[in-house]
This record gives C-alpha cells, sequence and structure tokens, in this order.
C-alpha cells in the first residue's frame, strides 16, 4: 500500500478517522470486510419493502454534541429531526414519565418530584457543552471545565449510589432515569450506569434526542461522501488479518475490537500490550428485533405515542432487577426494552398509513435465544392491540449480532463493557490510548475512548494522534463543508 493513512473499517468512527485524514490533505483508503459500509449505523429493508430500519442505531444523542460531528456540520449535510419529547417512560395504569426536551415543562408534569429532578440536572443542562467535552474525551485528562466535572461528579455519586432513591417521592422521575442509565448494560445502581444515564438525560433537555431522516445510514454517507470528494477511497469486501496488509501506509487507524486488534497485530506488538488487549472484558448483550406494523403503535399514553424513543420495563426498582438479572447471566423475567419508533417523526420509514418499529432487550452474552415474543409481551403492556399491528417481523440474537459485526463480541454492541475501570484502561492506562506501541498503528474504534455511541471520536482522536506523531501536523484541519482542497497534488 502506498497511500498516507491505511483505515480499516468503516464503522462511524473508521470513516471519522478517515474523514480527519483527507482533510488534512493525505491520500487515504479505507478498507471493509463488509459488503457495504456502516457497521453499526445502516439502514435496510429488513422486513418488508417500503419499511426502512436502522440495523443498529437508531436515535443520535450523541451525534448532536459530538465535537467531530459539529466540526464536520452534520446537520448542514443531513436532515437531523430533534422531536418534542426526548424519551417516554410508560407506567401502569397508563401513567408515563415524559422527558419533553424542555426541561422545565418536564419539570411542572413530575409534580412533587419536579424539584428534586430540576436541581439534579438544571445546572448541568446549562453546561451542556462542557458536560459533552468531559464525558465524550479520554479520563485521563487534565478536566478543561472543573467546576463542570465535580457538579456532574456529585450527580453521578447521587444517583450511582444504594441511596440513590433518597430523594424521589413518586415513580416517575426516578423511572425515567433508570431507563436511561439502562442504555449502559450495567447493574445498578452503579457509577458507570449513572454517567451514562445523566449524560444522556442532559442531552435530552439541552440538545434533544434527534433521529436522521431517511435512516442513521444517511450519517455514514455523508461521511463517506465527504472522504471521497478530498481524494479518499474505500473499498468493501476486504478483510485485514495482519498488520503486514498494511505495511506501505505511514498511519493505519483499526476500527475494530480489542481483541481483533491483538490478532492483528500478532508479534508485532510486545507481550505486554497483547495481554492488556486481550484482557479486555465484554460486557453483556443485546437482542434485537424490527417490526413493521400496519399502524403506529396504539399506547394508552398520548405522550408515548408521540415520542420517538420508549423505555419500558416498569418501575425504577423492576428495570434495576431486570439489568441485575443480566449481569448474573440470566435472561430477565420482566426484561428492560428500548424501543424507537421513527416514524413518529420521519413518515419515509413506512408506507403512508402504516409504521415502523425498532426494539432490543438486553440478553446475557452469546445468548441465542430469539426475543420476539417477549419483546412483544412486554410493549402489550402499554400498549394493548399491539400483537394485532404486527405484519412482519426480523430478529437479531446476540450471536447474530457478532455474526453481523465482530467487533460485537457476544452480542455487546458497546465493544467492550464501560465499566469504571474501563472507562480509566480503555484498553490501557494511557494519555494517548489510541496510539499503539507497533509504529504508525492505531487503534480508533468503540474499544477506545470515548467509548461506545456513534459520535465518530474514536477515529477522530485516534486520526489525530497519528496526524501529530506520524506525519508532524499539530492543527485539527477544517472539518467544515467545502469543495475539496483544490491544493492537493
Amino acid at each position: 500500500m502506498s497511500d498516507d493513512a491505511i483505515v480499516v473499517g468503516a464503522g462511524p468512527n473508521g470513516l471519522a478517522a478517515a474523514v480527519v485524514f483527507a482533510r488534512a490533505g493525505l491520500s487515504v483508503r479505507v478498507l471493509e470486510r463488509s459488503g457495504t459500509i456502516g457497521g453499526g449505523a445502516r439502514t435496510a429493508e429488513l422486513t418488508l419493502p417500503g419499511f426502512r430500519h436502522d440495523v443498529c442505531s437508531a436515535v443520535h444523542p450523541m451525534g448532536a454534541v459530538s465535537g467531530f460531528f459539529r466540526r464536520f456540520g452534520l446537520e448542514s449535510r443531513i436532515t437531523m429531526l430533534t422531536p418534542e419529547i426526548s424519551y417516554a417512560h410508560p407506567l401502569p395504569g397508563g401513567r408515563a414519565g415524559i422527558a419533553f426536551r424542555d426541561l422545565d415543562r418536564t419539570v411542572a408534569r413530575l409534580g412533587r418530584d419536579g424539584a428534586a429532578y430540576d436541581s439534579l440536572l438544571r445546572d448541568l443542562v446549562a453546561r451542556d457543552d462542557e458536560v459533552a467535552q468531559f464525558t465524550l474525551s479520554s479520563i485521563l485528562q487534565v478536566p478543561r471545565f472543573p467546576a463542570t466535572t465535580a457538579l456532574f461528579g456529585l450527580a453521578m455519586i447521587d444517583q450511582g449510589m444504594p441511596w440513590w432513591n433518597e430523594r424521589w417521592r413518586g415513580e416517575e422521575a426516578p423511572a425515567m432515569l433508570a431507563g436511561v442509565m439502562a442504555h449502559a448494560i450495567r447493574p445498578m445502581p452503579s457509577l458507570s450506569a449513572a454517567a451514562a444515564g445523566l449524560a444522556l438525560a442532559v442531552h435530552a433537555h439541552a440538545r434533544g434526542w434527534p433521529v436522521p431522516q431517511g435512516g442513521s445510514q444517511s450519517i455514514v454517507d455523508a461521511m463517506a461522501d465527504d472522504i471521497r470528494a478530498h481524494g479518499g477511497v474505500i473499498e468493501t469486501g476486504v478483510e485485514v488479518t495482519s498488520l503486514d496488509e498494511v505495511r506501505g501506509a505511514r498511519a493505519a487507524v483499526f476500527d475494530v475490537s480489542a481483541r481483533s486488534m491483538a490478532d492483528i497485530g500478532g508479534d508485532r506488538f510486545p507481550a505486554w500490550y497483547s495481554r492488556a488487549l486481550r484482557r479486555f472484558r465484554y460486557g453483556n448483550a443485546a437482542s434485537k428485533v424490527d417490526f413493521a406494523l400496519s399502524e403506529p403503535v396504539p399506547w394508552l399514553n398520548a405522550d408515548v405515542s408521540a415520542s420517538p424513543t420508549v423505555h419500558l420495563g416498569g418501575s425504577r426498582r423492576q428495570v434495576a432487577a431486570a439489568e441485575r438479572d443480566v449481569a448474573r447471566g440470566r435472561h430477565a423475567t420482566n426484561p428492560f426494552v428500548l424501543a424507537v419508533q421513527q416514524s413518529v417523526i420521519d413518515p419515509s420509514r413506512a408506507p403512508e398509513g402504516k409504521a415502523t418499529l425498532w426494539a432490543y432487550t438486553h440478553v446475557p452474552r452469546d445468548s441465542d435465544i430469539d426475543q420476539t415474543e417477549v419483546i412483544t409481551t412486554e410493549i402489550e403492556k402499554y400498549a394493548p392491540g399491539f400483537r394485532d399491528t404486527i405484519l412482519a417481523s426480523s430478529s437479531r440474537t446476540a450471536r447474530d449480532l457478532e455474526n453481523y459485526d465482530p467487533n460485537y463480541i457476544g452480542g455487546d454492541i458497546a465493544s467492550g463493557a464501560p465499566s469504571v475501570a474501563q472507562l480509566i484502561a480503555r484498553p490501557v492506562v494511557d494519555v494517548e490510548p489510541w496510539r499503539t506501541p507497533a509504529p504508525g498503528v492505531y487503534l480508533g474504534s468503540s474499544s477506545a475512548p470515548p467509548g461506545p455511541s456513534v459520535h465518530g471520536l474514536g477515529g477522530a482522536y485516534a486520526a489525530r494522534s497519528a496526524l501529530r506523531h506520524e506525519f508532524g501536523i499539530d492543527t485539527l484541519p477544517d472539518l467544515s463543508p467545502s469543495r475539496p482542497h483544490e491544493e492537493r497534488t
């Protein structure tokens, strides 16, 4: 290979790395093992013609606050649809906790818990950009905003320790927070789940939880278009199994799991680094079902019908019990379910009058048990008659998810358990954890900081480190929408 840079893997992180390289005026080639690009951000007709389903990621709160995507000008390249309601959490009897983007409106609906919810989140919502900078960076850094970091840490302790229920009197507010914390697929209460949930809750009331019009595929297509416009090349159907295959490039960024990085690096890595990669722990898993529906989901609560994102699982106590079951290697009897009804805000996802529903539940890693009936039953509790609206469904077990994307070890969509220990050592304790000991080789996946979600930052940070160390470029190039560099030679 004679390219300046090679990127292995065309998921959001890999494409972000390639964007940075191409915008720096370097020749870059992206190699993707699959026949299509996108990884965890693809859209396809999984059930019936005309029903467009997001294959993995669906809603993008982290995309809205990502420093990479904001510099890239994502919202000027594609249409991001931001709803008035960021997420809803139904409870028995037609009740629901509703997280409006408007914090005041949310607080007003929470009754006796409104003041407590307000005091927990308001100062952080006002500092949303600073929260994003802190939570979407390597944890081994001098805080750029120490006051915000301290506020976030106090809130994390408040909601991540055994006394997490002391401030609440009703069910709605704690259930809403349990729902966002469950995204981490971690036991609750715990500091790691609290950190993930609080960041999501803060963004819900600041920038909102946007849905890309037409599907998550539009995000990766925008990045691919920019790479090609600036001279980059993307090849699909090419699997890289050894560092020898990228030997000619001055820099290589790998959007692969820590385990795959160890296999690819082989004896080119020192023994201590290979051991660290192989010791990297993977978390429990997701199992996903997509539904094509004859009509929108018949929720008992009208506000839930208007919310693209819905968290199911009952009270905080019930959600926590379900997550503890999964952490102990058991399938929960009454599981937490994350559902997304994109067609509520994006009619292009389904034929007129019909609807799509994206849903996953948490299961032990390597589970091969189909969760279609489990998810259907959980939805029926809050939307009686849902079963009768199903025209078709498509299911992926935890094992299926790994077969789809090898980065999802055992169905772990985070590509590494987001525990506190593994937020510090992801996958090693280093101020530049993206840079491996092998010259010119970088890890730029969700197995590196800042971890999971579609934000592109793992790849962007890796590419920026490579620019500095391999090319002597200390300044991040302009990533904003523009014409291709005329000065390229």
